[in-house]
């Protein structure tokens, strides 16, 4: 895909080809280099003039009412990048800083940061060849703005510290080198536009919003193979009961569930039963799943909007010739948007993981206990559910929000901080989580139905109960089930399951 940087807006499409590793080119527009150069006039009139502004001619922080001298503006840059640099951790995977690096980009287009045309084109050259900075995961706060992790992307501009080239960890240099790409030579503000901004709590949270959408489809999926596997009933979806309601993710979900249902035989066989009710798990699934839909399409809203937000302190405002120092650093919207995602994905994975309790408990479902066929002598699908069960507490245990954790940096000049990319990072933690919860309840679904010797479920149901078999057996005898839940997290995690029932007509929307 060819993508041309300049004021459109981006989607979470785009952040979601980037962070998939699909082939995505950058280019920039004649409209996008005149917005950074006319914001860049303003900042060399400054310097002419011998006026004193945040960041151009000053330090920063507490630091902020020390004037610098003109002849060392270069050095003060350098230095910041130098001295921010001291994030710690595990390092973030290369498509997420690949997604930085394009969010800090699409910032600095918009003509308000003040660097020169050439940075933003030596940017643009690192992400199209692949050169990616070596980005600790921990160490931000979240305002003002993510500085220790954008201050190590922005090294790799200047031709210092670690990359990812081409699959290995070599020196920024050796890297620029071998593509013949110029390091920058920074010059007064661009160091400080490059670390200022929301975009390492972006990236971090479009990674879990595009998984945790997938998530919230896939729980609908899973909820209705458990209902054919514990010969529910449909009733609770009736479109009556949902338009009464109004509320748009609940009849949303229970649409998904009547079209995935429908015309399963297992259903008709058991009309006359006795049963009136299924547990709240199966009946509310509508209500819950629906719950989580419209909160993540909130969190959806938040995360477009920052992704074309312009987060760097100071701004300039060329057509007035103005530059203002505020706040837009800080990361609050988007924390407490990935707080959100994290709350609604741990309640995904506690309803799947009562579903699963239906189905091994003999005492709730009425198949074998733990769905094995050789009760006593195995334990069948006993501690996966265990397994399910710990998920959930994790995922609970993850979920406290980080938003509302401040703690006064910066000699209390930074006396309210958002905690964003730790909200995010938890909210990624929390999405890996339900993708394996709801694996187990699939392959516990799958092992119910096995027991269904005379009735079928639906096509979109009965095609992904014998697209799974085809690949994984039943299990007539215990055997380790480790590797197969992670085959089954990965068809949850890239959405095959999904195109397997929607190829047989049971879209899930």
């Amino acid at each position: 895909m060819d993508l041309t940087i300049d004021r459109r807006e981006l989607g979470l499409e785009v952040l979601r080809q980037t962070l998939s590793g699909a082939p995505v080119r950058l280019r920039l527009s004649g409209s996008g280099r005149r917005a950074i150069q006319k914001a860049r006039d303003v900042i060399e009139e400054v310097l002419r003039s011998g006026q004193t502004v945040y960041g151009v001619n000053t330090g920063f922080g507490k630091l902020s009412r020390e004037r610098v001298s003109d002849d060392d503006l270069e050095k003060l840059q350098i230095n910041l990048l130098r001295s921010h640099a001291c994030g710690v951790g595990d390092p973030l995977p290369p498509n997420l800083v690949r997604a930085i690096l394009l969010l800090r980009i699409r910032a600095l287009v918009q003509g308000h940061s003040g660097v020169r045309v050439e940075l933003v084109e030596t940017m643009l050259e690192l992400f199209n060849r692949g050169i990616l900075a070596v980005v600790p995961s921990q160490g931000s706060v979240g305002a003002s703005g993510d500085l220790a992790p954008l201050a190590h992307l922005a090294l790799s501009i200047v031709g210092e510290a670690d990359v990812t080239y081409n699959g290995r960890v070599i020196p920024a240099s050796e890297a620029l080198r071998r593509t013949r790409v110029k390091a920058v030579e920074l010059q007064a503000k661009e160091g400080l536009a490059l670390i200022n901004g929301t975009q390492v709590t972006c990236a971090l949270g479009a990674d879990a919003l595009v998984r945790a959408l997938n998530v919230a489809k896939t729980a609908d999926l899973a909820c209705a193979m458990s209902v054919d596997a514990t010969k529910g009933t449909d009733k609770a979806f009736d479109a009556r009961i949902h338009k009464v309601r109004g509320q748009v993710g609940q009849r949303r979900v229970a649409a998904n569930l009547r079209r995935l249902l429908k015309g399963s035989s297992i259903l008709r066989s058991h009309k006359g039963c006795g049963k009136v009710q299924d547990a709240y798990s199966f009946r509310c699934a509508p209500q819950v799943h629906g719950a989580a839909r419209d909160s993540l399409e909130e969190a959806r809203r938040v995360f477009e909007i920052e992704f074309n937000a312009v987060t760097d302190n100071p701004l300039v405002f060329p057509e007035q010739g103005e530059v203002i120092s505020g706040g837009n650093f800080h990361a609050q919207p988007v924390a407490a948007a990935a707080d959100r995602i994290a709350a609604v994905v741990t309640d995904l994975a506690s309803i799947s993981e009562r579903r699963i309790e239906n189905m091994v408990n003999p005492d709730l479902s009425g198949l074998p206990a733990f769905l094995t066929p050789r009760p006593g002598l195995c334990s069948g699908f006993m501690i996966l559910q265990v397994v399910a069960a710990a998920l959930v507490s994790e995922c609970k245990a993850l979920s406290h929000p980080a938003a509302v954790d401040s703690i006064p940096t910066s000699a209390n000049k930074e006396d309210h901080v958002s905690m964003g990319p730790i909200a995010a990072r938890k909210a990624r933690d929390i999405v890996g989580c339900a993708e394996r919860v709801l694996a187990i309840e699939i392959l516990s679904a799958c092992q119910a139905l096995d027991f269904e010797k005379e009735q079928r479920s639906s096509r979109p149901l009965d095609a992904v109960y014998r697209w799974i078999r085809r690949r994984i057996p039943s299990v007539d005898d215990d055997r380790s089930t480790s590797a197969e839940i992670e085959r089954v997290t990965a068809w949850v995690n890239d959405g095959t399951l999904l195109e397997v029932a929607g190829r047989q007509g049971g879209k899930v929307d």
